[in-house]
């Protein structure tokens, strides 16, 4: 839940859209250490909607600032791993920590979040919420699934991560 509630700050960023959710999204990896301790998960990146110009969405936004990360900056989030530290493999070992449910449907016309998820391998999407049908039907946990991503709903915050979906729209 702890990734989760990071999300829900991340969200509460978002500039409110009578057209649009209020999203926000967590990106860890957990890399193996040397330690014999239980490895921590390293946060990659954070997102949420609109942050980045174009219209976008939560997911999206992280998987590209993932992408634009230096090899010094993965070198210094993970130190025991060789060097050097690859974006892709990081993302294909990734968890991803979502409010609401990863759009299947973009009305924009722009890459579903749901494929962009799949096109980086991540292994887990961690998800707060359904979709509601307020736009679209939203097939996106479905489309992970069937791509072989690990989809796992978090109960608990459903309703918090509805109201801050539609903030501005009370």
């Amino acid at each position: 839940m702890e990734y989760l509630r990071l999300a829900l700050q991340e969200a509460r960023k978002c500039t409110p859209s009578p057209t649009a959710f209020c999203v926000g999204c967590v990106l860890t990896v957990t890399y193996p250490t040397i330690s014999s301790e239980s490895p921590k998960p390293t946060i990659i990146s954070c997102g949420y909607s609109r942050e980045l110009p174009g219209n976008t969405h939560a997911e999206a936004n992280a998987l590209a600032k993932a992408r634009l990360l230096s090899d010094d900056q993965l070198a210094a989030l993970f130190p025991d791993a060789p060097h050097p530290v690859d974006i892709d493999t990081l993302l294909a070992n990734a968890d991803i920590y979502t409010t609401m449910e990863p759009c299947s449907v973009r009305t924009s016309g722009l890459a579903p979040c749901a494929d962009a998820i799949i096109a980086a391998h991540i292994k887990r999407c961690f998800i707060g919420v359904g979709e509601p049908d307020d736009f679209v039907n939203c097939e996106g946990a479905q489309r992970l699934k069937d791509a072989g991503v690990e989809v796992i709903w978090l109960d608990g915050l459903e309703e918090e991560c509805l109201k801050v979906a539609r903030m501005g729209r009370e």
